[in-house]
């Protein structure tokens, strides 16, 4: 309790500190990636745009490599309006709004030219709106690509090889069930202690996209990279109610079309790094492997299963996905 009242202090003495009295206002942003990967860029081309479209009427400070607190703990500040906009994964988001629980089913999209079909559409734009009753406003979606199976010892080319292996997943239920699905043991672990973690030998392994498994380091203890693409959870750009609805109608306008122009930007971004980190991880010594996706997917298909029996009002959405 009392680290969490010297965390929401800080919080304020820092955005206390960054107050201007020319008219400007300044919208602070708070996410958790570091200044290199693709998902920042995308953000900078934000600030740029709606620095651009405000005449600098509208400025965007940001705060990033976790400074202002993990992705649910900057949620929170969003809440309250401490903090204006966050990018969050919708993994993450998905402990606040249950609708973006759908965006981590095993296998829900195609391929990458549907996944962003459905976001950019109508059903995504939905779910984006699905927030505001939590205050909390999507603004739009970044790539954050498909993540896949990584482990040190054992390379995985069928299911059948997860079997009694530990593999670390974020502590959401949706990844949990798909890899027990699988035939694996989950092992809900902070981020920052999964490194060691695989050295060490306490998990086998873990899960997550190229960028990630590079800029991690993780690549240095695990030499297997099994492409199973097994889900395609985006990141979310997100604006507080608390500090939309302090801007005038123009001023929304302008946040929401750079926003949009950040997203286009990202997907440019994100390629580039899936190419690097790639490239990174064979030159040191990866094994990268394509298996046969079909046996992945036929396995994991309990999991979208339970979860339309669990939430049979979030199947109308599902099978909207499904059919466009």
């Amino acid at each position: 309790m009392m680290n969490r009242i010297i965390w929401a202090l800080l919080v304020v003495f820092v955005m206390q500190s960054c107050k201007k009295d020319n008219g400007v206002k300044t919208l602070y942003l708070a996410h958790t990636l570091p200044q290199t990967h693709p998902v920042h860029k995308g953000i900078l081309e934000f600030q740029k745009a709606l620095n651009e479209k405000s005449g600098g009427k509208l400025e965007v400070k940001i705060f990033p490599d976790g400074q202002l607190g993990s992705e649910r703990e900057v949620l929170e500040l969003l809440q309250i309006g401490s903090v204006a906009i966050t990018k969050v994964s919708a993994a993450t988001l998905s402990n606040f709004v249950p609708e973006y629980h759908i965006l981590g089913i095993p296998y829900l999209f195609r391929d990458k030219q549907h996944q962003f079909d459905v976001l950019e559409g109508e059903v995504g734009k939905s779910i984006l709106q699905k927030g505001s009753k939590f205050w909390l406003r999507g603004l739009c979606y970044y790539d954050a690509g498909s993540r896949s199976f990584y482990t040190s010892n054992k390379a995985i080319r069928t299911p059948e090889d997860l079997k009694g292996l530990k593999i670390r997943v974020m502590n959401n239920q949706m990844a949990i069930n798909m890899v027990e699905a699988l035939g694996g043991s989950p092992t809900p672990m902070a981020y920052g202690e999964l490194y060691t973690a695989i050295q060490q030998g306490v998990v086998d392994g873990a899960e997550n996209n190229p960028p990630s498994f590079v800029s991690s380091n993780h690549y240095e203890v695990s030499k297997y990279y099994t492409l199973d693409q097994h889900s395609s959870v985006p990141d979310v750009l997100l604006v507080g109610t608390k500090y939309w609805d302090s801007l005038s109608e123009e001023e929304k306008v302008w946040v929401q079309e750079s926003a949009d122009e950040s997203s286009q930007a990202e997907k440019v971004f994100w390629n580039n790094s899936v190419e690097e980190s790639m490239a990174k991880a064979k030159e040191a010594g990866v094994e990268i492997i394509i298996p046969d996706k079909s046996l992945f997917q036929e396995q994991s298909k309990s999991v979208l299963e339970a979860f339309q029996k669990d939430h049979p009002e979030m199947s109308e959405i599902i099978n909207q996905i499904k059919n466009q």
